[in-house]
């Protein structure tokens, strides 16, 4: 069953956009924040201004998330979705047309594992690094390379040479000490986002990922820091209503996950 989540100043989307008439489920973020979010997120934007709408669409890159609904002018359309918008449509779409293009939206999700979150951490295959929040950390190449490939198993060790192997595309080890470097260059990359023991070293040889290491605060961290979190805040929504983010950040209705 594909997800989407609705962002709007009613928790409860109407029945022309309700997506759960056509086989989608509902998904209110965890906690009512969008960090952790990888699927749709359809968005009612008529009450917003043009900059608003455009501050989401910017807000929301590099994950393409977003589906405004709404947006009556063509020019204002073409421009949210050059900025990144996943969909810009009007408030009459039909909803089996919105479907539509919401799963295909939903299958550039599926086309690459292109995400992969790591307690705190989001790793984004597409960009090659990794952020916090809104943060990235502004990995070399090789050095993300090492952290997706530790992550295909968590807690099970990687040799060198399968590193060498499937980073850096060696069949050989070239005997000098450029895993090792790398490797020291991303703990400390690490080590400053809070995730200094993530990356064990295996006395037998090789590294793992220690899926235990890191405590859950921080993955609550990630969703209260991220940026389209923190923009939905910002929007002065009719009634004074927050989206879908509670002022408490605690729960919202019970019928969502």
């Amino acid at each position: 069953m594909k997800t989407f989540g609705w962002v709007a100043a009613v928790e409860e989307p109407p029945c022309c956009w309700d997506m759960r008439q056509v086989g989608w489920h509902l998904c209110h973020g965890e906690h009512g924040n969008r960090a952790d979010c990888k699927h749709v997120l359809l968005c009612d934007v008529r009450h917003l201004s043009q900059s608003q709408r455009v501050g989401l669409a910017e807000a929301d890159r590099p994950a393409w998330r977003l589906i405004l609904l709404g947006v009556e002018e063509p020019g204002e359309r073409a421009q949210l979705l050059s900025i990144g918008c996943a969909e810009a449509l009007p408030a009459a779409v039909p909803l089996r047309e919105l479907s539509a293009r919401a799963s295909r939206v939903d299958e550039m999700f599926g086309l690459l594992p292109r995400w992969r979150s790591v307690g705190p951490l989001t790793l984004d295959l597409f960009h090659r690094d990794i952020r916090v929040g809104s943060r990235w950390l502004n990995l070399h190449p090789r050095e993300f390379g090492v952290l997706w490939r530790l992550a295909d198993r968590p807690g099970e060790a990687v040799t060198r040479s399968q590193l060498l192997a499937d980073v850096w595309r060696l069949s050989h080890d070239p005997g000098t000490n450029s895993v090792e470097v790398h490797v020291s260059r991303l703990r400390s990359k690490l080590a400053a986002a809070g995730c200094d023991r993530l990356v064990e070293t295996v006395p037998q040889g090789g590294y793992r990922l220690a899926s235990g290491a890191v405590p859950f605060m921080f993955a609550r961290a990630l969703a209260e820091s991220d940026q389209l979190d923190r923009y939905l805040r910002q929007i002065d929504w009719p009634a004074g209503q927050s989206p879908a983010i509670p002022a408490d950040g605690d729960t919202l209705a019970q019928n969502g996950s």
